[in-house]
This record gives C-alpha cells, sequence and structure tokens, in this order.
C-alpha cells in the first residue's frame, strides 16, 4: 500500500522536524508536519514534501541550472519509474480541499484512498487503508472542519491523517510544486487519450524560482507555475507505437495552449483568479522529449523561455 509505504517516511520527518526547520503537531489528533505556515522550513524540507506528495515513489534533488536556459542557478530534478502511480495516483493536486472559510489543493497518496477524481477512476487507482498521507498547499493550518472532511472522505478516522502543509510564498512550498514537471506531463497525456501506463520511465527538471512575498499567494502560484510552463523539461520512455507519438507530441508542451505566453499570473488575472477558467492544457511542461522503447526512435517539441521567467521571478 502506498499510503503504508509513505506514512513510514512521514514519521522520519514528524519526529525530527528540528533538522528541517519545520514543527510537528497533532492538530484534532491528526499529526501535522508544518513547512511553511509557522516555521521557515528550507530546502530539505520542499525536497521531504515533494517526496510525500510522490507517494515516495520518486528521487528528488536540488541540482544546479543551465545559466543558458534560466534565470536562477538551481532547479529540482525528479526521476521515477513509477510515473503512473507516483504522479497521477498521488502527486497530482487535484483535490480542492474546502470548508468553510479553509481552502488547500490537496495531493498525495489519500487521494487513492479518496478516490473521487475522474482520473482515478479513469485509471483505476484506488487504496482502502486506516492511514492516509496528504500534502496540502495553503497558507494557514486546517480547521477541525477541514480535517474531518478529509478524514470522512478518505474513509479513516481523523486520527489516521498524517498531513503536511506548506504555502507556495514557502520555500519548501515552492520546492513541492516545482518538483510536479512530470506529473504535468503526465496529466497533460492522459487528458489527450494517450495512454498513459505505457510510460515506463521519466525525469524531469524545472527551475526553483525565488519565493513570492508572504502573503501574496496569486505572486507564489505564479512563479512556481511559470518554472513549469516556460523553465521545465520532461523526458519519458515510453513502450508504444510510434504513430501514437507523433500524433500527441506537439500537444503536449505548454505552447499548444492559447494562453501560453504570458506569465500564469497575468492569465491568472484574467480569468478572475479561477483556475477553472484557465485552459487546462496549459499545465504542462515547456519542453517534452519522449524515447520509445518499442522502435527506438526520440521524439520532442516544446520550447524553453528564459525572458518570461525573468519577468516572472523578477530579476
Amino acid at each position: 500500500m502506498i499510503n503504508q509505504q509513505s506514512e513510514q517516511q512521514f514519521e522520519k520527518f514528524f519526529q525530527t522536524p528540528e533538522y528541517l526547520g519545520c514543527i510537528s503537531t497533532l492538530l484534532h489528533g491528526a499529526k501535522i508536519f508544518d513547512a511553511g505556515v509557522d516555521c521557515p522550513g528550507g530546502i530539505e524540507a520542499g525536497i521531504a514534501l515533494a517526496r510525500l506528495c510522490l507517494g515516495d515513489l520518486a528521487k528528488v534533488n536540488l541540482v544546479p541550472a543551465d545559466p543558458r536556459d534560466c534565470v536562477v542557478n538551481q532547479a529540482v530534478w525528479v526521476k521515477t519509474d513509477q510515473p503512473l502511480m507516483s504522479c497521477l495516483g498521488c502527486q497530482y493536486a487535484g483535490w480542492p480541499v474546502q470548508v468553510d472559510d479553509f481552502f488547500a489543493m490537496g495531493s498525495g497518496p489519500m487521494r487513492l484512498a479518496r478516490g473521487r477524481e475522474k482520473v482515478l477512476q479513469d485509471l483505476k487507482l484506488s487504496e482502502q487503508v486506516d492511514c492516509v498521507v496528504g500534502v496540502l498547499e495553503t497558507e494557514v493550518l486546517p480547521t477541525n472542519n477541514a480535517l474531518q472532511q478529509i478524514a470522512d472522505q478518505c474513509k479513516v478516522q481523523v486520527d489516521g491523517l498524517r498531513i503536511a502543509i506548506a504555502p507556495a510564498t514557502s520555500i519548501a512550498g515552492s520546492l513541492q510544486v516545482v518538483a510536479r514537471s512530470i506529473e504535468t506531463a503526465m496529466h497533460k497525456l492522459h487528458e489527450l487519450q494517450f495512454d498513459v501506463g505505457s510510460v515506463i520511465s521519466a525525469t524531469g527538471h524545472a527551475p526553483l524560482p525565488p519565493p513570492a512575498k508572504r502573503g501574496d499567494v496569486v505572486g507564489g502560484i505564479g512563479r512556481t507555475n511559470d518554472a513549469i510552463l516556460y523553465g521545465s523539461t520532461v523526458t519519458l520512455w515510453v513502450d508504444h507505437d510510434d504513430d501514437a507519438i507523433a500524433d500527441v507530441i506537439e500537444r503536449v508542451p505548454s505552447n499548444a495552449s492559447p494562453d501560453h505566453g504570458q506569465t500564469f499570473a497575468k492569465v491568472f488575472k484574467q480569468y478572475e483568479y479561477d483556475f477553472y477558467k484557465v485552459d487546462p492544457l496549459l499545465f504542462s511542461p515547456a519542453r517534452v522529449n519522449i524515447h520509445n522503447l518499442r522502435s527506438g526512435k526520440s521524439f520532442g517539441s516544446g520550447e524553453l523561455s528564459r525572458d518570461l521567467l525573468a519577468e516572472s521571478f523578477g530579476i
């Protein structure tokens, strides 16, 4: 069970939060790992959150960025041999947790226990467990009602919740969002009706932006999204027909969307800050490479945009 595996990793972080600049606490009976709400968090905390999001089915590291392509000198590198489960089963932020005046984007293996999202139902991904692990992107700690809703929808008790939290304006929150480069490619392929089960391995590389000012939620969301839309490169190894790959390759990168070409903060404002009004096909990497194991052929499409990254990052 992925949640059981992730719980073991969560407990390691939960027991020694001071080494990550974080705070561990019991909140209404749930175990909460705060990586940026009431504490500074940091790079290692961001890597920890990214691993939890991915169900501990991927490696996440901070590596040097190529100055020819990027305006910052560090990037988030992700690699996995379980791209379907790690990215679509766990990491995809497909759960808007909203209760009263609390709102957060939920991701992680707890989604498998909830099982309500169409992508999970399409791919027949689910789990029945007593304890779930999740990550919330939010500026505040969850309320009692929010935790109760998460527990109810995952069919566990509140004391079976293991939740890590960080805002997008924190170091840890920025890193865990930028670690979603592969996930965006996988989700885009699924939306294009490509068989994502044929993806064997994957790597993703995206620049880590400077965090936006605390409280500037739109700025935080904008910079992290732009890091993927205009600065990420994803490589997939697949076992599929060449014709199927050739049919989708030009449509996978972010430049296939009509909303491409301006910073995400501007796009977001145009749609009155409503995620669900933004073209869903925009959320994908800047560049995608696909190597076909069946034929030995390689395909690629998309391009990086250093100028848009500079505008977005304020550099």
